[in-house]
Protein backbone atom coordinates (compact mmCIF):
# COMPACT_ATOMS: atom_id res chain seq x y z
CA UNK A 1 0.00 0.00 0.00
CA UNK A 2 1.36 3.34 -0.39
CA UNK A 3 2.18 5.53 2.57
CA UNK A 4 -0.78 7.12 2.74
CA UNK A 5 0.66 8.72 6.28
CA UNK A 6 3.59 11.04 4.98
CA UNK A 7 2.93 14.44 5.28
CA UNK A 8 -0.34 14.02 7.25
CA UNK A 9 -0.64 16.18 10.28
CA UNK A 10 -2.34 14.24 13.27
CA UNK A 11 -2.59 15.89 16.43
CA UNK A 12 -2.85 13.30 19.21
CA UNK A 13 -4.43 13.92 22.78
CA UNK A 14 -3.24 12.00 25.84
CA UNK A 15 0.00 11.92 23.98
CA UNK A 16 2.18 12.30 27.04
CA UNK A 17 2.19 8.20 27.49
CA UNK A 18 0.54 4.61 26.89
CA UNK A 19 -1.39 4.40 23.56
CA UNK A 20 -0.86 8.09 22.55
CA UNK A 21 2.88 8.50 23.02
CA UNK A 22 2.57 4.82 20.98
CA UNK A 23 0.83 6.11 18.08
CA UNK A 24 2.97 9.04 17.87
CA UNK A 25 6.06 7.51 17.91
CA UNK A 26 4.73 4.91 15.02
CA UNK A 27 2.86 7.65 13.07
CA UNK A 28 5.72 9.59 13.12
CA UNK A 29 8.21 6.99 11.97
CA UNK A 30 6.12 6.87 9.16
CA UNK A 31 6.29 10.08 7.90
CA UNK A 32 3.16 12.20 9.80
CA UNK A 33 3.81 15.33 11.13
CA UNK A 34 2.85 14.60 14.82
CA UNK A 35 0.80 17.53 17.26
CA UNK A 36 0.86 16.45 20.54
CA UNK A 37 -0.95 17.00 23.34
CA UNK A 38 -1.57 16.04 27.06
CA UNK A 39 -1.20 18.06 30.72
CA UNK A 40 2.30 17.11 31.34
CA UNK A 41 4.32 19.17 29.21
CA UNK A 42 7.62 17.66 30.42
CA UNK A 43 5.93 14.05 28.70
CA UNK A 44 5.36 16.12 25.39
CA UNK A 45 8.71 18.06 25.65
CA UNK A 46 10.36 14.84 25.87
CA UNK A 47 8.42 12.68 23.31
CA UNK A 48 9.14 15.21 20.54
CA UNK A 49 12.34 15.16 21.13
CA UNK A 50 12.64 11.36 20.82
CA UNK A 51 10.72 12.13 17.57
CA UNK A 52 12.83 14.58 15.93
CA UNK A 53 16.22 12.55 17.22
CA UNK A 54 14.94 9.67 15.38
CA UNK A 55 14.21 12.01 12.03
CA UNK A 56 10.56 12.40 12.20
CA UNK A 57 8.38 16.03 12.79
CA UNK A 58 6.73 16.56 16.23
CA UNK A 59 5.16 19.95 17.67
CA UNK A 60 3.31 19.84 21.53
CA UNK A 61 1.20 22.40 23.36
CA UNK A 62 -0.01 21.85 26.62
CA UNK A 63 -3.62 20.38 26.50
CA UNK A 64 -6.64 19.68 28.94
CA UNK A 65 -9.33 18.37 26.96
CA UNK A 66 -11.72 18.85 30.02
CA UNK A 67 -11.17 22.87 28.24
CA UNK A 68 -12.90 23.55 25.46
CA UNK A 69 -10.53 26.32 24.80
CA UNK A 70 -7.80 23.96 24.88
CA UNK A 71 -8.89 21.78 22.47
CA UNK A 72 -9.46 25.13 19.80
CA UNK A 73 -5.92 25.88 20.72
CA UNK A 74 -4.44 21.93 19.38
CA UNK A 75 -6.12 22.77 16.37
CA UNK A 76 -5.20 26.21 15.68
CA UNK A 77 -1.89 25.66 16.96
CA UNK A 78 -1.58 22.56 14.31
CA UNK A 79 -3.43 24.62 11.76
CA UNK A 80 -0.84 27.86 12.58
CA UNK A 81 2.22 25.49 11.62
CA UNK A 82 1.07 23.21 9.08
CA UNK A 83 -1.69 24.86 7.25
CA UNK A 84 -4.15 22.03 7.46
CA UNK A 85 -5.03 18.95 10.17
CA UNK A 86 -5.68 15.91 8.71
CA UNK A 87 -6.48 13.68 11.87
CA UNK A 88 -7.59 14.58 14.94
CA UNK A 89 -7.02 11.31 17.23
CA UNK A 90 -9.11 11.20 20.94
CA UNK A 91 -7.23 9.48 23.22
CA UNK A 92 -7.07 11.03 26.30
CA UNK A 93 -9.70 9.03 28.76
CA UNK A 94 -9.58 8.08 32.95
CA UNK A 95 -10.81 5.23 34.36
CA UNK A 96 -11.48 5.34 37.89
CA UNK A 97 -13.68 2.54 38.46
CA UNK A 98 -15.81 1.70 41.72
CA UNK A 99 -19.28 0.61 42.35
CA UNK A 100 -21.44 2.99 42.39
CA UNK A 101 -22.76 2.32 45.94
CA UNK A 102 -19.42 3.80 46.83
CA UNK A 103 -20.60 7.24 45.21
CA UNK A 104 -17.63 8.34 44.08
CA UNK A 105 -19.26 11.55 42.49
CA UNK A 106 -15.93 13.61 41.52
CA UNK A 107 -14.30 10.33 39.77
CA UNK A 108 -17.38 10.20 38.14
CA UNK A 109 -17.58 14.22 37.02
CA UNK A 110 -13.79 13.17 35.60
CA UNK A 111 -14.87 10.28 33.81
CA UNK A 112 -17.62 12.61 31.93
CA UNK A 113 -15.69 15.64 31.64
CA UNK A 114 -12.58 13.76 29.87
CA UNK A 115 -14.39 10.75 27.92
CA UNK A 116 -17.09 12.14 26.84
CA UNK A 117 -16.81 16.14 27.10
CA UNK A 118 -13.39 16.00 26.36
CA UNK A 119 -13.98 14.10 22.47
CA UNK A 120 -16.91 16.76 22.11
CA UNK A 121 -14.66 19.47 22.30
CA UNK A 122 -12.27 18.17 20.07
CA UNK A 123 -15.31 17.60 17.73
CA UNK A 124 -16.47 21.48 17.73
CA UNK A 125 -12.59 22.31 17.17
CA UNK A 126 -11.32 20.27 14.80
CA UNK A 127 -15.34 19.95 12.39
CA UNK A 128 -15.09 23.56 10.69
CA UNK A 129 -11.79 23.38 9.64
CA UNK A 130 -12.38 19.68 8.40
CA UNK A 131 -15.30 21.27 6.59
CA UNK A 132 -13.55 24.21 5.22
CA UNK A 133 -10.54 21.72 4.11
CA UNK A 134 -13.13 18.93 2.27
CA UNK A 135 -11.27 16.55 4.35
CA UNK A 136 -10.58 15.22 7.53
CA UNK A 137 -10.64 12.09 9.99
CA UNK A 138 -11.53 12.00 13.38
CA UNK A 139 -10.62 8.69 15.18
CA UNK A 140 -11.70 8.31 18.69
CA UNK A 141 -10.62 5.85 21.40
CA UNK A 142 -13.32 3.80 23.13
CA UNK A 143 -12.93 0.93 25.11
CA UNK A 144 -14.03 -3.12 24.92
CA UNK A 145 -16.30 -1.32 27.79
CA UNK A 146 -18.19 0.49 25.62
CA UNK A 147 -19.43 -3.38 24.11
CA UNK A 148 -19.90 -4.78 27.71
CA UNK A 149 -20.92 -3.45 30.76
CA UNK A 150 -19.38 -5.93 33.92
CA UNK A 151 -19.65 -4.63 37.90
CA UNK A 152 -17.84 -1.52 38.82
CA UNK A 153 -17.79 -0.08 35.27
CA UNK A 154 -20.98 1.59 34.97
CA UNK A 155 -20.01 4.91 34.76
CA UNK A 156 -16.97 4.25 32.59
CA UNK A 157 -18.62 2.18 30.40
CA UNK A 158 -21.67 4.41 29.70
CA UNK A 159 -19.16 7.32 29.07
CA UNK A 160 -17.52 4.97 26.35
CA UNK A 161 -21.03 3.42 24.55
CA UNK A 162 -21.26 7.75 24.39
CA UNK A 163 -17.90 7.70 22.44
CA UNK A 164 -19.24 5.17 20.19
CA UNK A 165 -22.96 6.53 19.67
CA UNK A 166 -21.54 10.06 19.46
CA UNK A 167 -18.85 8.80 16.71
CA UNK A 168 -21.45 6.60 14.74
CA UNK A 169 -23.72 10.01 14.67
CA UNK A 170 -20.61 12.15 13.55
CA UNK A 171 -19.94 9.27 11.06
CA UNK A 172 -23.85 9.17 9.34
CA UNK A 173 -23.76 13.16 9.20
CA UNK A 174 -19.80 12.91 8.19
CA UNK A 175 -20.77 13.24 4.19
CA UNK A 176 -18.50 11.78 1.82
CA UNK A 177 -15.61 14.00 2.67
CA UNK A 178 -15.14 13.27 6.34
CA UNK A 179 -14.00 9.61 7.86
CA UNK A 180 -14.74 8.87 11.38
CA UNK A 181 -13.14 5.81 13.75
CA UNK A 182 -13.77 4.02 16.82
CA UNK A 183 -11.00 2.36 17.81
CA UNK A 184 -12.09 0.34 21.15
CA UNK A 185 -9.03 -1.71 22.93
CA UNK A 186 -9.24 -4.12 25.63
CA UNK A 187 -6.58 -4.81 28.19
CA UNK A 188 -3.26 -2.21 27.45
CA UNK A 189 -0.11 -1.78 29.39
CA UNK A 190 -0.83 1.24 29.99
CA UNK A 191 -0.89 3.76 33.26
CA UNK A 192 -4.55 3.11 33.08
CA UNK A 193 -5.12 2.28 36.56
CA UNK A 194 -3.05 5.28 37.59
CA UNK A 195 -6.53 7.22 37.40
CA UNK A 196 -8.46 4.58 39.94
CA UNK A 197 -9.51 6.17 43.71
CA UNK A 198 -10.62 2.61 45.33
CA UNK A 199 -6.87 0.52 46.23
CA UNK A 200 -8.70 -3.04 45.79
CA UNK A 201 -10.40 -2.63 42.50
CA UNK A 202 -6.88 -0.46 41.71
CA UNK A 203 -5.01 -3.52 42.79
CA UNK A 204 -6.37 -6.19 41.11
CA UNK A 205 -6.82 -3.89 37.38
CA UNK A 206 -3.04 -3.93 38.10
CA UNK A 207 -2.38 -7.46 38.52
CA UNK A 208 -4.89 -8.11 35.72
CA UNK A 209 -2.98 -6.23 33.88
CA UNK A 210 0.30 -7.47 34.09
CA UNK A 211 -0.86 -11.38 33.27
CA UNK A 212 -2.53 -10.71 30.00
CA UNK A 213 -2.43 -7.21 28.78
CA UNK A 214 -1.25 -6.13 24.95
CA UNK A 215 1.41 -3.53 24.46
CA UNK A 216 0.04 0.06 23.39
CA UNK A 217 1.62 -0.22 19.92
CA UNK A 218 -1.06 -2.62 19.42
CA UNK A 219 -3.70 0.47 19.33
CA UNK A 220 -0.84 2.08 17.35
CA UNK A 221 -0.71 0.00 14.41
CA UNK A 222 -4.63 0.27 14.17
CA UNK A 223 -4.86 3.57 14.61
CA UNK A 224 -2.14 3.98 11.70
CA UNK A 225 -4.00 1.08 9.28
CA UNK A 226 -7.33 3.26 9.59
CA UNK A 227 -5.23 6.70 8.46
CA UNK A 228 -3.49 4.91 5.91
CA UNK A 229 -6.40 4.10 4.16
CA UNK A 230 -6.98 5.33 0.42
CA UNK A 231 -9.66 8.48 1.03
CA UNK A 232 -12.13 6.43 -0.22
CA UNK A 233 -12.18 4.07 2.33
CA UNK A 234 -13.52 4.49 5.70
CA UNK A 235 -12.99 2.18 8.55
CA UNK A 236 -15.55 2.96 11.04
CA UNK A 237 -14.65 0.19 14.00
CA UNK A 238 -11.79 -2.16 15.13
CA UNK A 239 -11.88 -3.26 18.64
CA UNK A 240 -8.25 -4.79 19.48
CA UNK A 241 -8.00 -7.11 22.84
CA UNK A 242 -5.64 -9.14 24.34
CA UNK A 243 -6.44 -12.76 22.57
CA UNK A 244 -6.41 -14.39 26.69
CA UNK A 245 -8.89 -12.04 27.44
CA UNK A 246 -12.89 -13.38 27.27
Amino acid sequence: MENNLKGKVVAITGAGSGIGEATALLLAAGGAKVVLGARRINRLEALAARITTAGGEAIYIQTDVKRRDDMTQLVTFACERYGRLDVLVSNAGVGPISPLDELRVEDWDDMIDINIKGMLYGIAAALPVFRKQGSGHFVNIASTAGHRVVPTMAVYAGTKFAVRTISEGLRQEAGDKLRVTIISPGFIHTDFAESMTNPGIKAQMLEQRDKIAIPPDAIARAISFAIEQPANVDVNEIVVRPTAQA
